[in-house]
């Protein structure tokens, strides 16, 4: 494993004010699956039910939280990558996994590039949401192509830093009431509120970027069993804070636009921010665009990075002899950060889907992005299921009941929300 890729090998830490001095990892996995259109969901779902959707956001957290704890075990008890993981259950599973990668970075990499430009504009309106759109993506594409993990994990650590105040501070700014905020810990469905509440449990932070944890903590310098208690904790810090700013939104959502009709698109985070302007004036519109921006980007940065090591390893993976090694130790020397392969996703990411933004309403690429990230999180629990399972893993890593019960939930509900957006595509 090349230097700039692993950039803290040593001894796990032993009390945890030291595993808080080397958080990192789970924050870029949290903060990369959380875009401008979790937002926008989550406001969507508070401006029409107000606070009775709460508890399906808070239900979102603690499934991602397993689902993450579960790629980072992998990689940490195994030894292995999560690609070696798939080649271990069968070639469907590598190419399942390459023809989706192709196919999901195209249609994300407009969505991403045009949901960082869209508060860029609303700033600085001189420049159109494609031409930002297309700086915003040769911004992402120049930190990691030149970037080490250091740097990357502390550029998106600032963005977090943004977006949680920012979003946090507007939910306080607006004055939750808390009696009503308690009531949404009661598990309840309104009327017509089903497809929300999937969406919100199924859909905010959960991405492609959620198997690429494994690969973060190894560029961390993690290796071994002994490295699990920091990865839990670095795994509970990430989505936790992920929860918290989710759970601001709703707020935002509920106290400010409560019976309003909002767009359920990324300009319904500007319709916010003109709402914010005109009860408070610009003082608090601005902040907000900026925390919109901070979400947009951070998911530009992750993806970029993390899904172009996913393909990198798959690249590696399908090529390997039956009898090659295929340990963690492997792949540093075969793939990863600025291999051929890397840096030909990351080329794709960036470049041929900037064709798209010249499109005025690109309607069938939304419907394309959302139905690909349906089809992703039912492959990676049912994966991680059977891998965490088997005796490919022994000891502290394999699933005891309760990561076997919430990942089996997780399948269960992925399964619907893909079934629920397939229907939707075809009818």
């Amino acid at each position: 494993m090349s230097s700039e890729q692993a950039t803290n090998v040593g001894e796990p830490p032993e009390n945890w004010r030291e595993r808080l001095r080397q958080i990192g990892p789970g924050i870029m996995a949290a903060a990369t699956g959380v875009g401008a259109g979790d937002l926008v969901a989550t406001m969507v779902a508070g401006s029409k039910f107000g606070y009775a959707l709460l508890w399906a956001v808070i239900l979102g957290a603690v499934f991602k939280l397993a689902l993450g704890e579960a790629v980072g075990r992998w990689h940490l008890a195994s030894g292995k990558t999560i690609l070696s993981g798939w080649r271990m259950l069968g070639e469907w599973a590598l190419w399942y996994f390459g023809i989706y990668a192709v196919v999901w970075g195209f249609s994300y990499g407009a969505t991403a590039m045009s949901a960082s430009g869209l508060p860029l504009n609303a700033l600085f309106p001189g420049l159109s949401v494609r031409y930002w759109g297309i700086l915003c993506g040769l911004a992402g594409f120049l930190l990691v192509w030149f970037g080490r993990y250091a740097v990357l994990e502390k550029v998106i650590t600032v963005l977090v830093g943004v977006m949680f105040v920012t979003v946090v501070g507007t939910a306080v700014l607006v004055t939750p009431q808390l009696g009503d905020l308690f009531t949404g810990f009661v598990p309840q469905l309104p009327d017509d509120s089903l497809a929300y509440m999937l969406g919100l449990v199924g859909g905010v932070g959960g991405t492609i970027t959620m198997a690429a944890y494994g690969y973060w903590t190894l560029a961390k310098g993690w290796r071994g069993p002994r490295w699990l208690p920091m990865m839990r904790m670095d795994n509970a810090v990430g989505y936790v804070t992920t929860g918290l700013f989710v759970i601001a939104m709703l707020v935002v959502g509920a106290e400010l636009l409560i019976g309003h009709n909002v767009v359920d698109d990324d300009e319904g985070l500007l319709i916010l921010g003109d709402t914010l302007a005109a009860d408070y004036g610009q003082w608090a519109r601005i902040p907000f665009l900026v925390g919109f921006f901070a979400v947009s980007f951070s998911s530009v940065i992750g993806v970029w990075n993390g899904v172009s090591l996913l393909f990198a390893d798959w690249w590696r993976t399908v090529r390997l002899p039956k009898d090659a090694d295929d340990s963690v130790e492997s792949y540093g020397r075969d793939a990863g950060w600025h291999s051929p392969a890397f840096r030909a996703y990351l080329v794709w990411l960036t470049f041929p889907p900037m064709a798209l933004l010249f499109l005025d309403k690109p309607f069938m690429l939304t419907v394309t992005y959302g139905v690909l990230g349906s089809l992703f999180m039912p492959f990676l629990a049912a994966t991680l299921l059977l891998l965490l399972n088997s005796n490919r893993v022994a000891g502290r890593g394999r699933s005891g009941w309760l990561s076997n019960f919430f990942l089996g939930l997780c399948l269960v509900l992925f399964v619907y929300v893909a079934y629920d957006q397939l229907f939707g595509l075809f009818s």
